[in-house]
């Protein structure tokens, strides 16, 4: 009876894998229009940044899981450290590409088929894969692991404009100042945004407070009432479809980071 093989691990189908479920979750490398504080570049254990594939993919996962510390390393690292991966975590995949010369010598014994095995032949290329865990899933670790944020810089110029501001704070939608992200939570049915001075342009924070409002849906609407959130980016409510009418359109930026988010 044939043994069935267990099938071979495969790092690049992982990735695309995470990547497409990524995108159906809604988060996408847009660049916020806001100062936040801190530095977001994932680093390895040693202070190195990532780069690639592995820059966007450890940034997102630290963004969805909530992690605060830039620092990712292995279950080795962790335990040379001293530290413990806490019970329950989950890693997430990177990936190494490299290349490696084999010895002139290796072919020496092969010379009937004819082939002509150059210097460029004696090169290979390979991928390898590992697992990483934030430095926010791993217990005992020293304090230089988790840096205070960076001071959120204030902005003078990142005042209120008047008009828009009136037309804002007439739609009857609770909206709270607070924190560094921007988002709807449905079961309180309110949005949430940074405070106007975390912006280096006030239209930008107009432009993404219509954003998160338009998640809400019509009030008294069945979608508003079962909690529905961006199933349809295009459905706004009525408010927001003559938002124009205020003489302040969105700029660039703040479409492109709309459309990051799609």
């Amino acid at each position: 009876m044939a043994r069935s093989r267990t099938p071979k691990f495969d790092a690049s189908e992982v990735i695309t894998n995470e990547i497409i479920r990524i995108i159906e979750r809604g988060v996408l490398p847009w660049r916020k229009p806001w100062t936040a504080g801190g530095s977001s570049r994932p680093l390895r254990v040693g202070g190195e940044p990532y780069q690639g594939v592995n820059n966007f993919l450890l940034t997102m996962r630290a963004v969805m899981a909530g992690h605060s510390s830039p620092f990712w390393m292995t279950l080795p690292q962790a335990n040379a450290l001293d530290a413990k991966v806490r019970k329950g975590e989950k890693s997430s995949v990177v990936v190494y590409y490299g290349q490696s010369r084999k010895d002139a010598g290796a072919y020496e014994h092969d010379r009937s088929d004819g082939d002509d095995h150059s210097e460029e032949a004696r090169i290979f290329r390979f991928q390898k894969s590992y697992r990483v865990f934030n430095a926010c899933q791993i217990e005992g670790l020293p304090d230089s692991f988790f840096p205070d944020p960076e001071p959120v810089p204030e902005h003078p110029r990142s005042e209120p404009i008047p008009h828009m501001q009136a037309f804002f704070d007439a739609i009857n939608i609770t909206t709270v100042f607070t924190g560094t992200e921007a988002y709807y939570l449905p079961p309180v049915d309110k949005v949430y945004m940074p405070s106007i001075t975390r912006f280096q342009d006030p239209r930008n924070f107009y432009g993404v407070w219509a954003h998160e409002l338009a998640h809400v849906g019509v009030p008294g609407s069945d979608a508003r009432l079962h909690g529905a959130y961006a199933r349809d980016e295009c459905r706004l409510p009525p408010q927001l479809v003559a938002r124009s009418s205020v003489g302040q359109g969105c700029d660039l930026q703040a479409r492109r980071g709309c459309a990051a988010r799609l």
